[in-house]
């Protein structure tokens, strides 16, 4: 068995004996660097879910770290945080002080800071709509994600299945759904979080031997995958080789709101990456963009990130249908995440689509394979469960909503997905 690495004792130190965790930070801040760090804080915040950040002080210096850690990366090669391939590309990424790569110490030191993070901003607004600072922070979507578009489009390029296969981003996808070691499928998380596993909705206990196979109807409309399906879908079409065949450019990765910040000036609000775990010049062109459509716009507002606030604030309720599982909620994407959705659509998906399909790179389950990418943001990022963490009966069917239908076409009709797929198509391609 491989023993656990120093980062992830730390993230398990830090739920138990905060205290405790900031001395093994000191000490692996001296072992890594040299630093004699005071003033340890860890930052807990709702959306450190596979990580963990906070600040200290050496040398008179104000510093900001963050480490990432993922199942398994013990015996991996470390070859993460590449924040120079992002620079030398154009896009705007806060470039650390001090880096380690080191196999379960990868680590990033920054200068501390004291601009807000965009995932805050737009938290803020969805509990409390201002229209000045909304049109401000629309803005400043649209100008990064212009310079998102214009590099895809300068490096997007036919990669192998080596080089595709080679790539950190799948740890946020595939590598979840197996055994590190064995690489057996159901594993990984997908194992851990569900497989065998009792699940509570507001009216309804069902196991998931159940629940995997029956379809969902999601506020009276009929979803076509179950959860198992899409599980055993995912693990198929996005096998780290398979994802080749839509060629490969630069990207952060990762980009979900929390890994930005939100910088005021006087000519408006920028945009600028921090923490490139998982950035890369050969990104399978279809994941480089799932995670920060996800997170910055379907797992709000507060469902995944505040499951408590989204219990006070939002109902739900389920009930067995004939083969299915009913979930009624009143939950709904407020419209300034609409509005960044709109913005991702059409600054940054079309033209890569568009893209991708002149150059004869668009595979003809395009849409398959974004579904699947964006199923798996919620459902493996975190246990949805509730009771397994920090989810509720509400939250959860709330969750497992939301991860239906970003994952399955419905039966008939259209939906915020549907609407979403059609923005993004190409013009003539099915």
């Amino acid at each position: 068995m491989t023993p656990e690495s120093r980062t992830a004792a730390i993230r398990r130190l830090a739920r138990t004996d905060p205290e405790a965790a900031t001395g093994r930070i000191g000490e692996l801040l001296t072992d890594l660097f040299g630093l004699t760090a005071t003033d340890i804080a860890i930052n807990h915040d709702q959306y450190s879910l596979n990580s963990l950040n906070g600040f200290f002080v050496a040398d008179g210096e104000a510093y900001f770290f963050k480490f990432h850690q993922e199942e398994g990366e013990e015996a991996g090669s470390g070859e993460y945080y590449r924040a120079d391939i992002l620079a030398r590309a154009g896009l705007p990424v806060d470039q650390p002080v001090r880096m380690s790569t080191l196999p379960g110490e990868q680590m990033l030191i920054y200068r501390r800071r004291h601009d807000p993070r965009f995932s805050d901003v737009l938290r803020a607004l969805d509990l409390a709509p201002a229209p000045a600072v909304e049109a401000e922070a629309i803005a400043a979507q649209r100008r990064l994600d212009a310079r998102i578009a214009a590099v895809y489009a300068a490096t997007l390029h036919p990669i192998t299945p080596a080089e595709a296969a080679s790539e950190a981003i799948h740890r946020l996808f595939h590598e979840r759904l197996v055994d590190p070691a064995t690489r057996a499928f159901p594993g990984g998380r997908l194992a851990s979080f569900y497989v065998g596993k009792q699940f509570s909705f507001p009216g309804v206990e069902i196991p998931w031997d159940e629940l995997a196979h029956r379809p969902f109807v999601i506020n009276g409309r009929r979803y076509e995958k179950p959860l198992g399906q899409l599980f055993a879908e995912a693990h198929t079409r996005l096998a780290p080789a398979r994802l080749a065949d839509a060629g490969g450019l630069v990207a952060h990765g990762d980009a979900h709101n929390a890994n930005v910040w939100y910088a005021r000036g006087a000519q408006g609000a920028e945009l600028a990456f921090f923490d490139p775990a998982f950035a890369g010049e050969h990104v399978p062109s279809l994941l480089a963009e799932i995670k920060a459509t996800f997170h910055n716009a379907f797992a709000h507002p507060l469902w995944l990130y505040d499951p408590a606030e989204c219990t006070a604030r939002f109902s739900a309720s389920a009930r067995r249908d004939g083969d299915a599982i009913a979930i009624d909620s009143d939950w709904s994407l407020t419209p300034l995440r609409r509005r960044l959705l709109a913005t991702k659509a059409e600054t940054v998906w079309r033209p890569l689509l568009a893209d991708l399909a002149e150059r004869h790179l668009l595979p003809a389950d395009w849409r398959d394979v974004i579904r699947l990418a964006l199923f798996l943001c919620p459902t493996l990022v975190m246990n949805l469960r509730a009771g397994a963490a920090s989810h509720t009966p509400t939250s959860s069917a709330i969750a497992l909503s939301v991860a239906v239908m970003v994952g399955s076409p419905p039966v008939d009709g259209d939906d915020v997905m549907t609407d979403f797929l059609a923005a993004i198509a190409p013009t003539g391609v099915s």
